[in-house]
Formats: structure tokens, sequence, C-alpha cells
């Protein structure tokens, strides 16, 4: 594809990141402004769970809705950022990106620093559809176009709402080397470099599962990445020097497999092939990506929806030394005569969840340590049946139960959770707005050029040859030859996991089979699991839908953004061949 002209374009764009989520490392954007040289800095503060928080400021205060922190950290910043040249984009905006502009432009004066302040709006569907009782927030989510458009502008600053996490690199990439929207491998190589920054340090060895790899001392605090990005798209992923933290082909590879599904990785300006990218080194803290091949977009975009879904409440029960199973039994039945059991003057909550987690250890040395924890949690419409009928029960309890009855916390009385769900809209019924430093209301197209996605089949003959036949074989943890990252997507668990060596590729790709994962994750035997493989990266992908019930912050699971599910896996035994351990 031919690239539209840049302006006095840099051979080399640096874009860095300061927060990963909303309530992120304070310091870091100070941190990243001053810890070298830098280009754009760009913030993602907004998460599913984020926006539902978001939902709840703005039903108190209309003209609240982002993300405030942000403010605070510029009090200092902006004059950092405006001293060094450097743009700041961020999606800070929330559910207000105006507002948040508006307050950005206050306090620009207040400090004395000269800045042009824009800001992109447009995805706020809420009152624009029939989303059902109760939703908080509908937001769409926007590519970086508008994002470039401010910049183009002469943008200083500019806030956005619900954008892709990936289109804060893509559209500074594009304002900046001229790239049109059918410059579709560039765009998706700035997707991928985005996909990378997004999640601040967990591209540098932070949540990392080969962390003992490395020096402990170098993971205590670890610096944010930034991209050096190039005309073509290709990019340079490290952090800036003395800092702290790993740059190698693993952690770029856990960023790279978080949270995403098939080879074919959708947004609203482009769909990169995740089947194509190419990690290689370039030095100590650098790896460069290259080779991503991009398709046409989708004709639809998602909209994330946030509703209250009702009540919750949780209590943990301590269960100490012997009989634990009995004691837990005794307190489940105590429990349940005293809410209702559906036949008689009470009725029980809408949905009533046990979990007994054997922590306890036998002859143990410590009470703690001889203890289980048995976990109740309640939900339903009505408050009133999680909180006082739950507290009530259990706290009449507490002298006619089970040897040693105690709890981790006093009963409370309940609090509202949220749903996630996704829907879909043409992306031509979305009205993208840049409002641009000079307050003009510009209209950004949407993409001339679609593709509806489909699946990609798994690619048999890029797999490597398997093992021979016959090798001595022992059970061990899958985690001695993988890797692994594991995160949500609405109700949806992923898990990516990727070889530690060339042999362990060729076990995996033909042993770690959808059969093989449901029966090392036994809760997953029951819903729809799908294997995707990119053997560039020496990886599989594994979606499991359901997992998560109704979205994090319906809160229904242990681990309710499936954050550890990889950890969980990589410490199941397989039987390995013992060549590889």
């Amino acid at each position: 594809m031919t690239h539209s002209p840049a302006i006095e374009a840099e051979p080399v764009l640096r874009v860095g990141n300061a927060s990963g989520f909303y309530g992120d490392r304070f310091d870091a954007l100070r941190e990243m402004l001053t810890g070298g040289p830098l280009d754009v800095l760009t913030g993602d503060y907004l998460a599913e769970l984020t926006l539902l928080i978001l939902g709840k400021d703005r039903q108190r205060d209309p003209a609240a809705g982002y993300a405030k922190t942000f403010l605070r950290q510029l009090e200092e910043g902006l004059g950092l950022a405006h001293e060094r040249g450097v743009k700041i984009v961020a999606n800070a905006g929330g559910l207000n990106p105006a507002g948040l502009a508006a307050a950005v432009r206050a306090l620009a004066e207040r400090v004395g620093v000269p800045v042009r302040v824009a800001h992109v709006e447009g995805d706020d569907f809420l009152g624009r559809g029939s989303w059902g009782d109760g939703v908080l927030t509908a937001n769409a989510y926007l590519g970086g176009a508008g994002i470039a458009a401010c910049l183009r502008a002469g943008a200083d600053v500019v806030v956005t709402g619900r954008v892709t996490d990936a289109a804060l690199v893509t559209g500074p990439a594009a304002a900046h080397f001229g790239w049109g929207p059918d410059d579709l491998d560039a765009l998706a190589g700035a997707v991928v470099a985005g996909h990378v920054l997004e999640c601040g340090t967990q591209a540098t060895g932070g949540n990392y599962a080969l962390f003992t790899d490395h020096d402990p001392r170098l993971l205590r605090r670890p610096g944010f990445p930034l991209a050096e990005i190039r005309a073509d798209g290709s990019a340079v992923i490290t952090k800036h020097p003395g800092t702290d933290g790993v740059v190698d082909l693993g952690t770029v590879t856990a960023q790279l497999l978080y949270e995403t599904g098939g080879a074919r990785y959708a947004g609203p300006d482009v769909t990169a092939r995740l089947d194509t990218v190419r990690l290689t080194p370039d030095g100590p803290d650098r790896v460069r990506i290259s080779g991503v091949r991009g398709e046409p977009p989708p004709p639809t975009l998602k909209v994330g929806l946030n509703r209250i879904g009702g009540w919750r409440n949780e209590v943990v029960f301590v269960l100490t030394g012997l009989d634990i199973e009995a004691k837990a039994e005794l307190v489940r039945e105590q429990v349940a005569d005293a809410l209702g059991n559906g036949d008689g003057a009470n009725t029980p909550p809408a949905e009533v969840r046990w979990e007994l987690a054997r922590t306890d250890h036998p002859d143990a040395p410590t009470e703690e340590t001889a203890s289980a924890l048995l976990r109740l949690v309640v939900r339903d419409p009505d408050p009133d049946a999680v909180g006082r009928a739950v507290s009530g029960a259990v706290v009449e309890l507490a002298l006619g139960s089970y040897p040693g009855f105690h709890v981790t916390a006093p009963p409370g009385k309940g609090s509202p959770y949220g749903v996630f769900e996704s829907a879909y809209v043409d992306a031509t019924e979305v009205e993208h707005l840049a409002v641009l430093p000079d307050g003009e209301r510009v209209s950004v197209p949407t993409p001339a050029h679609t593709r509806p996605l489909e699946p990609v089949p798994e690619p048999v003959d890029d797999l490597p040859a398997p093992l021979p036949t016959g090798l001595a074989t022992l059970p061990a943890p899958l985690g001695l030859i993988a890797g692994a990252r594991s995160g949500d997507k609405g109700g949806d668990a992923n898990v990516g996991v990727w070889a530690r060596s060339e042999g362990a590729w060729r076990w995996l790709a033909h042993e770690l089979t959808v059969d093989l994962f449901r029966r090392l994750v036994p809760e997953s035997a029951e819903l729809t699991v799908v294997r995707h493989v990119l053997p560039h990266l020496r990886a599989l992908n594994f979606t499991v839908g359901g997992l998560l019930g109704e979205g994090v912050a319906a809160q229904a699971r242990f681990d309710p953004q499936a954050k550890a599910l990889g950890e969980w896996l990589r410490g199941r035994y397989a039987d390995l061949p013992e060549v590889l351990l």
C-alpha cells in the first residue's frame, strides 16, 4: 500500500505510556517526561469496570465522569511536557471528555502553561438506543482517527472518552507519518505496538509468569514502556535508560497475548493479523516488532454496556483444625435453614454460592495455616435479601455452630454489582467528532473499506514437527516449559500460552489441545473453548466463553478478572517429556 505524504516527519516517533488503568502509579507521568526522549505520552485510564465506576460518579454529579487523578498528575506534568515538546494523549475523559478538556484548560491557565487542548467525542450511545433497564453507560469503541485530527490541528493535549486502547498510539502515529485509512499494514503495526504499551509495566516485567528468570531487584519498580515507531508501522519496544524492569521476547509476547482472541485482532481503524507478528531482539531491553499485516476493519463497532445487575453480599467463614468438611456442611445447612429453602416464610436469595478453599495443613505450626476458608456469596435484585437477611443469619450462628466459629470480617449490608455486556452497531451510525483546540467540531469519517470478521483456521502447515513418539514422560507442572498470561473480555476469559523453547513449542502445538485444556481447567469443561495458534510467537491462545459470568463487576468468580487463570494452568500437572525438563 502507498502511504499518504507525511509533513516533516521524523524517522522515529517515540510514544510512551504512563498509565495502564485508573489508579496506576501516580508518579509515572513525571517519570516518563523526565526519564528520556519522548514525543508523545499516552495514558490508558479506562476499563469495563472503570466505566461503571464513572457511571456511578456521573449519577451523583453530572459534571463528573472523568478520571480525576489525571488532572492532579498534570499539575506538574503539563509544564514538563510543554518544556520538552511532548504531546499528551489520554482516554481519561471517560464519560465526559468535554468536561475534562475544560478542566485541563482551566488548570493550564492557573499554572501558567500555554497549551492547546482538544478532545474526541461521539462514543456515548446511552441516549441512542434501547439498551434495557438499569444501563448506566453505553459507549462505542472509537479508533484513532479523531486523535490524529486533533494533533494535526496543533493540539498539545488530547483527551478522549471510550476509544480502543491501541487508538492512543495509532492516532499519534497516523498524524505524525501522514497515514491514511488505507495504510493498513502501517496502522496494524501501530495497533500491535499500542496493545503492548496499553497496560504499562506489564510490558516491562510486571505480572510476568517467568519473573524468576530475572534479578528480583529489577522487578521491584519496573519502568513504563515506550515504542519507537517507524513510518512502515514497525516498532521497537523499550523503556527509558536506567529504569528498572525487563523488556525481552518473553515480556513482549506475554503482553501481546493478553486479552486477545484469534489471529484477527479487530479494531475501528484496522484488523491486525496477530499471526503475522514477528519479534526479534534489538539489543538490551529492546524488542523489535515487524511484519504485521493489516486488513480492513469490520463494518460494526463494539458498544460496551454497563448496568446494575442487583445486590451481592459475601461472608468468609474460617474453619480450623480437624473435621473441615463436616464443619463446612454444618454451617451450610444452618445458613440454608436461616435463609429459607423456598417453602417457608423466608425466601432465600436468588443466587447462593459456596466455595471451600482447603488452605489448611495437617499438624500446622500456626493457627492460620491450620485453617480453611468457606466463602458464601449471595446475589439478589432486592438489597434486603442479601443484606439484613444474610447478616442476621450469620451473626445469630456465632454461639451455635461449628467449633472455632469465626469469620474474616463482620457481615455487611451488601453492595450493588455491575454487569457488562457487548452490543454492536453499524460504524456509519457513530458520530465520531474531533473537537479542535479552537473549538471547531470536525466529523471523522468511517473507513470506506470494511471486511466482516472471520476466524482464521488453525495453520496446520505452519505447525512444527511433533516430538518423536515413545519419549519418556513425567507428570510435572506445565509452567516448567511454558509461560502464560490471562485476562478478561466481558464474561469471557483468555489464556495465552507461549513456549520457553523450540522443543516445548513442538510439544505445546500438538499436545495442548482443547481437550487437555479442559482437563487441566475443569471449570471450562462445559464451556466453549477455542484454541488459536500463533506460530511466529510459538504461542497458543485459548478463549473460554462465559467463564466470568456477567463480567468483572458481577464478581461471580473467585478471580473475577481471570488474572491468575494462566498461573493456575501453569501449576497444573501434565505428562511432559523428560527431555524438556
